[in-house]
C-alpha cells in the first residue's frame, strides 16, 4: 500500500524563462544580487552541469511536465500541443491526492490546456495567452498595458516600436508601476497560495516571465545596477564569428551589438533576476514561518538558457553553444538532505519530473526518459538536446560537443577542455575524427533505441457512430458502451468453453 499523501513532502518548483546558468551568485558570478538563490544552494544541492533539451520555451516546458524528449512528446514549437495522453508530474501528483496547482507563465497552446494541475493562474507573454489569461485580465481592468512587453512579443506592434527600443535591444525600464509588473504580480500570487499550505501534500509550480526579453525591469530594480561598472560576461567577443550569422542572424541584429549597450542589457537582465530572487525570497519566508519549510522540497531552474554576449550574441537562436543550452539548477530535498553538495554529474531537465514525483512516492503511470536525481550516482555519458524537426541535434559529452545539423556545411565540433568558448570548429579536423563519430553514434543510438517515441493507445477516442449503435454519437466511452462489450466477452467465453476443455 503507498504511502498517504499526509506524510508526503509538499514540492515548490520554481522555473525562469531563459535565465543563464551563470546569472546566479553561487554559480561565481561576483556581480548579480542573488541571495535567496545562494541561500537555497546551501540548503540544497547545486548542479554545475544541467542543460535543457531543446533551448526553446514551449518544447522545453513539455519536457519537463513529461519528462521526455522533445521528439517523444512532439511539442517541438511555441506553439504546439502534446498528446493529452501522455503522463505529467502534475496528473501523477494529482492522481496520488496532492493538490496541485500552477501560477505564472506556462505557455501552452491551448492557454489553458490541461496538463494534470488542479488550477491555473496564468501570466503569459506570447501567443494568445496574452489575449486569455489572469494578468492580462486584471491589467486591462485596471486600464494598464504593459506596452514595452507587447512591442517586443507582438509581432505586428514590433513593427511600429519606437528607435529607442531597437537601440537598446529591447533593455528598457519597464512602463509599468512594480505593483503590476508580471514579476510581482506572480510573486504575490504565490506566496497568497503558500498561506493555505499544510505541512504536506502540496505541490506548486512557479513560473515567471523573466529574465525572457524584453529586458524591463521596474525602475528601481533598474537602479540597483550600474552598466558602466557591469563586466561583461565570459564569451564576448568584439564581433560575430561569420558561422554564427550565417546559422542566424537573431532576433535583434547580433552585428549591431556593442560593448556599451551589452553592458545595459545585462545590467537589465540582472536586474529582473535580482527581482525574482527577491520573491523567491518571500516565499522561502512564508514556508519558515509556516514551519513547513524542512518537508517542502524545492526545485529551482530555467527552461533555457541567454547568450547574453556570447559571441556577440543576445537570446537563443543559433548554435546550441553552453550559455543557451546549460541552466542553473538548485533542487532542496526535504529536510535538507544533502545541503550544500555540489554535483558535477550531467543532469537534464527531463530528470525533473521523476526526481520530484520520487520524493512523493508516485510512480508514473508510463515510463519517464529522465533519472531520479536523488541518487546522486545517476550520471550519463552525453547530454542531448535538438532544435526543430530534425534541424539540430546535440551531442556533449563532458569535454567536447557536436551540433550535428541537417546542412553538412553547417554542423560544429567543439573540444571543450582545449576551447571552452567554443570558438574553433573542429568538424572536419582529422585529429577529431574518431570523436566526431562517437558522438554521432551517440545521437543516433539515442533516437533509435534510447529515446523512442511513447506509443498511443486511447480507448475513448471518436467513434463513428455504425460501430457503436447503442450509445450516442461521441459517446462510446459511456458505461452502457462498456457493459455491452464486457456481455459480449462473457457471451464468447462460454461459447468457447466447450472447446477448450477439449470437448
Amino acid at each position: 500500500m503507498s504511502e498517504p499523501v499526509s506524510s508526503r513532502p509538499n514540492i515548490l518548483f520554481i522555473m525562469t524563462d531563459e535565465q543563464r546558468y551563470d546569472a546566479v551568485g553561487c554559480y561565481g558570478n561576483a556581480q548579480i544580487q542573488t541571495p535567496n538563490m545562494d541561500a537555497l544552494a546551501g540548503d540544497g544541492v547545486r548542479f554545475t552541469h544541467s542543460y535543457c533539451p531543446y533551448a526553446v520555451c514551449t518544447p522545453s516546458r513539455y519536457s519537463i511536465l513529461t519528462g521526455l524528449y522533445v521528439h517523444q512528446h512532439r511539442g517541438r514549437t511555441n506553439r504546439s500541443t502534446p498528446s493529452e495522453l501522455l503522463e505529467t508530474y502534475p496528473k501523477a501528483l494529482t492522481r496520488a491526492g496532492y493538490r496541485t496547482k500552477a501560477i505564472g507563465k506556462m505557455h501552452f497552446t491551448p492557454t489553458y490546456l490541461d496538463v494534470g494541475f488542479q488550477r491555473m493562474i496564468l501570466a503569459e507573454q506570447h501567443g494568445d495567452g496574452r489575449l486569455e489569461d489572469d494578468y492580462h485580465r486584471e491589467l486591462r481592468e485596471a486600464g494598464l498595458v504593459d506596452a514595452v512587453d507587447l512591442m517586443d512579443q507582438v509581432p505586428e506592434v514590433r513593427k511600429r516600436a519606437p528607435q529607442e527600443y531597437w537601440d537598446n535591444f529591447g533593455a528598457l525600464v519597464s512602463d509599468l508601476p512594480e505593483e503590476w509588473h508580471s514579476t510581482t504580480w506572480i510573486g504575490n500570487r504565490a506566496v497568497q497560495e503558500l498561506e493555505g499550505w499544510k505541512r504536506c501534500g502540496s505541490q506548486m509550480t512557479v513560473s515567471f516571465v523573466k529574465p525572457h526579453h524584453p529586458f524591463d525591469p521596474p525602475q528601481a530594480w533598474a537602479d540597483l545596477y550600474d552598466p558602466e561598472k557591469i563586466d561583461l560576461l565570459p564569451g564576448w567577443t568584439p564581433e560575430s564569428l561569420e558561422r554564427d550569422l550565417a546559422f542566424n542572424q537573431g532576433f535583434f541584429p547580433n552585428r549591431n551589438l556593442n560593448a556599451g549597450i551589452m553592458r545595459k542589457i545585462t545590467a537589465y537582465y540582472y536586474a529582473t533576476i535580482s527581482q525574482i530572487d527577491y520573491q523567491i525570497g518571500r516565499m522561502i519566508d512564508v514556508l519558515k514561518r509556516k514551519g513547513i519549510y524542512d518537508n517542502t522540497m524545492i526545485v529551482f531552474t530555467s527552461d533555457h538558457g541567454e547568450f547574453m554576449g556570447f559571441h556577440h550574441m543576445i537570446l537563443k537562436n543559433n548554435y546550441y553553444y553552453d550559455p543557451v543550452i546549460r541552466v542553473p539548477l538548485i533542487i532542496k530535498f526535504p529536510h535538507q538532505q544533502y545541503a550544500g553538495t555540489v554535483r558535477d554529474t550531467l543532469v537534464n531537465n527531463v530528470d525533473l519530473a521523476p526526481t520530484m514525483l520520487a520524493q512523493a512516492g508516485v510512480a508514473p503511470s508510463n515510463p519517464m526518459a529522465g533519472f531520479d536525481l536523488t541518487d546522486g550516482t545517476n550520471d550519463r555519458p552525453y547530454i542531448f538536446a535538438e532544435a526543430g524537426q530534425g534541424m539540430m541535434y546535440m551531442a556533449r559529452s563532458r569535454t567536447q560537443k557536436l551540433c550535428l545539423t541537417r546542412d553538412p556545411q553547417k554542423r560544429l565540433f567543439t573540444d571543450l577542455e582545449r576551447d571552452p568558448l567554443e570558438m574553433e570548429n573542429l568538424y572536419n579536423d582529422r585529429d577529431y575524427r574518431e570523436a566526431v563519430l562517437e558522438h554521432r553514434e551517440a545521437i543516433s543510438e539515442w533516437l533509435m533505441f534510447d529515446a523512442l517515441t511513447p506509443p498511443c493507445q486511447n480507448r475513448f477516442a471518436p467513434c463513428i457512430r455504425q460501430m457503436c449503435p447503442a450509445c450516442p454519437p461521441g459517446e462510446c466511452n459511456s458505461t452502457h458502451c462498456q457493459d455491452r462489450l464486457q456481455e459480449m466477452l462473457h457471451w464468447f467465453e462460454e461459447k468457447a468453453e466447450p472447446l477448450l476443455a477439449g470437448k
